[in-house]
């Protein structure tokens, strides 16, 4: 019973459960949008290097303007950039289910609409991320952070799944649609908190010089740089699932929409089942860093060689739950080591390392996926994991020595 009390403690926080119980509702609509995104470039193009093109469009706008973004989540109240962002996301949705339903969609028009749907996200993601301590306070972010990643995992489970079976069923157009639906959760949490329970951080006041000031700072503090470089590695070359995943399901194991969509749903409930068992135990340390990143990456390289589909499932869940619990510790270390003021600006540049290499990652992930196949393109993310995680814990390990 102390155990299960310990997993969820953090949604003791009445405005915590409110955004559990809104982002449950939402991701689940945003994961069938994904699927329904992939499953209609390909049929449109049959291509690896569209796809990847598309995931690029989508996260280009993180790469560009991911520093003011992070910089707004510092001047302006996040429950407020959230408001805004989350009516604004359900129109590209709404747009875009229009489209395929009238059966007058076309490439350019789906490019189009990621890239303004990117846009929206880019704002969205530091503000959302910083919004976590806000609710639940600095000793409960740890375990907010990750039953807020078994929340997306359960979106990849049930999201991918629906929308498989919407796509082979009554069509695409009903994914895109039902995710503009979604968004309406999301905003209702919001408009509903009390605001006086929250803690925000003291506002950055205006001033010349505050993004360069956002790069310096984290310059000089190598516990913040270090796991920023790690996760870009990781976010360049193997954070690319909507490029790997469907080419996989299609390419290698001849599979259909359905097929890719049990993927992400394997992947989803590993997630949630290793969310749910590790939520009380991780802390933001180097050491937990490093092992889940290694971690990761073996199972990433073992998913890479699957001899059949029912193996690449297995493989699949448990690279979902240690990927939870390595980006978990990763978002979760980067906010408690960095100071209030400095702290939007900061994930800013996790959230640039994560999703705004996309648009170098995954034409290029594409590109690999399409010349030699999609195994070589898992196993090569999976490396360039393990190396980061390496020499990451090998380079704070010396410093911290040096120091004491």
């Amino acid at each position: 019973m102390t155990r299960m009390l310990s997993t969820f403690r953090s949604l003791s926080h009445y405005n915590f459960r409110l955004f559990f119980a809104g982002q449950s509702i939402s991701v689940v609509g945003t994961w069938m949008q994904k699927v329904a995104q992939v499953w209609l470039i390909l049929e449109l193009t049959s291509s690896g290097v569209i796809l990847g093109v598309t995931a690029a469009l989508q996260h280009l706008p993180t790469l560009v303007i991911g520093p003011w973004a992070g910089l707004l989540a510092d001047r302006v109240t996040k429950r407020k950039i959230l408001l805004w962002t989350q009516s604004a996301a359900a129109v590209p949705a709404a747009v875009l289910g229009a489209l395929v339903a009238t059966d007058v969609v076309q490439v350019w028009m789906v490019l189009l609409l990621a890239l303004l749907l990117g846009v929206i996200e880019a704002i969205d993601k530091p503000a959302r991320h910083t919004f976590v301590i806000e609710m639940v306070g600095t000793d409960q972010v740890i375990n907010a952070v990750t039953l807020n990643s078994i929340v997306i995992n359960t979106g990849k489970v049930a999201g991918p799944a629906i929308g498989g079976l919407l796509i082979g069923t009554i069509g695409l157009a009903y994914s895109f649609l039902l995710n503009a639906v979604s968004y309406l959760a999301v905003i209702a949490g919001l408009a509903l908190m009390r605001t006086r329970e929250l803690q925000p951080a003291t506002r950055a006041v205006r001033a010349r010089g505050q993004i360069r000031a956002g790069f310096s700072y984290v310059r000089r503090k190598p516990d913040l740089l270090a796991p920023l470089v790690l996760m870009t590695a990781t976010g360049l070359l193997a954070y690319e699932w909507m490029v790997t995943l469907p080419l996989l399901a299609r390419g290698t194991f001849d599979g259909d929409a359905e097929v890719f969509g049990l993927m992400f749903s394997a992947m989803g409930l590993g997630a949630i089942v290793g969310g749910l068992a590790l939520a009380g135990l991780l802390r933001p340390t180097t050491d937990g860093l490093a092992i889940t990143g290694v971690v990761f990456a073996v199972l990433l390289m073992c998913t890479a060689v699957a001899p059949t589909l029912e193996v690449a499932y297995v493989l699949l869940f448990c690279l979902g739950a240690s990927s939870t619990a390595f980006r978990a510790v990763a978002t979760s270390l980067v906010q408690v080591r960095a100071d209030p003021e400095m702290r939007g600006r900061t994930m800013a540049l996790l959230v640039m390392a994560v999703g705004g290499t996309t648009p170098l990652g995954g034409p290029l992930i594409g590109w690999v996926a399409e010349t030699l196949g999609a195994r070589v393109a898992l196993a090569l993310g999976g490396v360039a994991t393990l190396v980061a995680a390496s020499v990451t814990w090998l380079y704070l390990r010396r410093r911290t020595t040096s120091t004491s």
